[in-house]
């Protein structure tokens, strides 16, 4: 049986197209590909209620260009 863990993002670009998305690992820092690059986030201690359930919310930290 697979489980998948999903989070609740925050901060980071007005325009990203989730803000639920699927966690590889529960507390894993996540990287999001978008417009040529990284969005950076990192859990947080709150949880956030969403339309599927009670979800960890990750905060915007950082961003990284992918090189090329």
């Amino acid at each position: 049986m697979t489980h998948t863990t999903k989070a609740a993002l925050e901060g980071g670009p007005h325009d990203l197209p989730e803000r639920i998305v699927s966690v590889p690992a529960p507390g894993a820092d996540l990287k999001i590909p978008f417009r040529g690059g990284y969005e950076h986030f990192k859990i947080t201690t709150r949880h956030q209620e969403t339309p599927e359930g009670s979800l960890p919310v990750y905060e915007w930290w950082e961003r990284t260009e992918i090189p090329g």
